[in-house]
């Protein structure tokens, strides 16, 4: 899929939105984010990490790695 696909773009902005929403349920900066993943064995730092959420354009792997390094257990989509 290219990048300007529609499809791409709104599911990139759901993937985006998805992550936000758990980080402000959970009541987690960005920068505590960081930390986080850094104890599960992942290097960003805050400012990466605002830049790539931002964007929406994150793997699969790095949306699993953010939930589970704040505790989400249930996701509802």
């Amino acid at each position: 899929m290219a990048k300007a696909d529609p499809a791409t773009v709104e599911f990139e902005t759901r993937a985006k939105n998805l992550l936000k929403a758990e980080l402000k349920r959970k009541g987690v900066t960005y920068a505590q984010l960081a930390e986080k993943l850094s104890a599960i064995g992942v290097t960003e730092n805050e400012r990466n990490l605002n830049n790539k959420i931002s964007r929406g354009g994150f793997t699969a792997a790095f949306l699993l790695q953010c939930l589970e390094a704040v505790g989400v257990t249930d996701l509802r989509i």
